[in-house]
């Protein structure tokens, strides 16, 4: 893949030579046609409402859904950060289909937490890092755009927003035990940068080094390691890294992943079941350039994506190939 490497701290040229592939070769632009499409009923951030969940043991219920909480989303305090100003949340933005209700999530976990994924204004277009135009607001095949930033470099792709998101998720809860993996197999967690050590390359692979000293354990710093992380890893790194899960295990936190050269991702941001078992899913990606997270939509008329055991896999809009089920997998 073509990156811009200015600015970066290292070069990757030296890791594709080893044989550590780059797995950020995506196209630059959507493969589907742009035409407009209404966004889904929504409700204010400050209201409560109601929306439909699955009890664990009174069956399908209705719960009053508190104010978003941001606190839980660090990037909104980082004053350092471009991100998008809250409109409201995944929650209170998509509405369940007529017949399912939203699963029960364990309170505090990544899918709990991405289920309330704070979202910008309706009609928000997908942007490059680079500000440029992605998906216009009304594409059919986008529903969303959350307010995470994209930062300055080409960087945040698809692989890389998986890790951020879950990363954020870790730093939201007072932990700082979150460590992602290169392309090259070197182990690159937060606590090593936190001491004041700096990836750096090494005849034809990386290792860490000595760096300024301790870090300070703030969240601009961490966004900083974020970006050394996306330097170095792909979808290559972050498929072997992770656990290989049954589709019938599926749960929001989850992804999809096709590891390659190019590779891609989307990640499972809700899930959604019938009174027969069947269910649906919310999905949402990156891609290259480096761009706004956004929630998709598998066509204009519809939010969520069949998860049909029996079909082998989804189509998403803008990869060319079904993901499979066996390419589910969980950090």
């Amino acid at each position: 893949m073509n990156r811009n490497l200015i600015g970066r701290v290292v070069p990757l040229a030296l890791v594709l030579l080893a044989g550590c592939p780059s797995a950020k070769k995506e196209p630059a632009g959507p493969t589907a046609s742009q035409s407009a499409f209404r966004t889904a009923p929504r409700v204010g951030p400050t209201e409560n409402v109601v929306a439909a969940v699955v009890s664990a043991s009174a069956g399908p219920a209705e719960q009053v859904i508190p104010p978003l909480d941001l606190t839980q989303y660090p990037w909104h305090a980082d004053t350092t950060l471009d991100a998008l100003a809250v409109h409201d949340d995944l929650l209170r933005r998509v509405a369940t289909p007529e017949g399912f209700v939203r699963v029960s999530l364990e309170e505090g976990s990544f899918g709990a937490w991405l289920r309330r994924l704070p979202l910008a204004a309706p009609g928000t277009p997908v942007l490059s890092n680079a500000g440029r135009t992605i998906l216009p607001g009304d594409h059919p095949h986008l529903t969303a755009v959350s307010t995470l930033d994209i930062g300055k470099g080409d960087l945040q792709q698809c692989a890389d927003a998986v890790m951020r998101l879950h990363g954020e998720w870790v730093w939201s809860k007072g932990k700082r035990d979150m460590s992602y993996r290169a392309a090259s197999g070197t182990d690159m967690p937060y606590a090593r940068w936190e001491r004041g050590e700096r990836v750096v390359q090494r005849g034809q692979s990386i290792a860490w080094a000595p760096g300024g000293g301790p870090s300070k354990d703030d969240h601009a710093s961490f966004r900083k390691y974020m970006d050394a992380v996306f330097a170095w890893s792909n979808t290559v790194a972050l498929a072997r890294q992770a656990a290989v899960v049954a589709i019938e295990q599926i749960q929001p936190g989850d992804f999809l992943i096709l590891p390659g050269n190019p590779g891609h991702t989307v990640l499972v941001l809700d899930l959604a079941k019938d009174a027969e078992g069947k269910q649906v899913a919310l999905l949402g990606q990156s891609y290259m350039p480096a761009q706004s997270f956004h929630v998709l939509r598998p066509r204009r008329d519809a939010t969520w994506f069949t998860i049909d055991p029996a079909a082998g896999g989804v189509q998403t809009p803008f990869w060319p190939k079904p993901f499979p089920w066996s390419s589910l997998r969980r950090l």
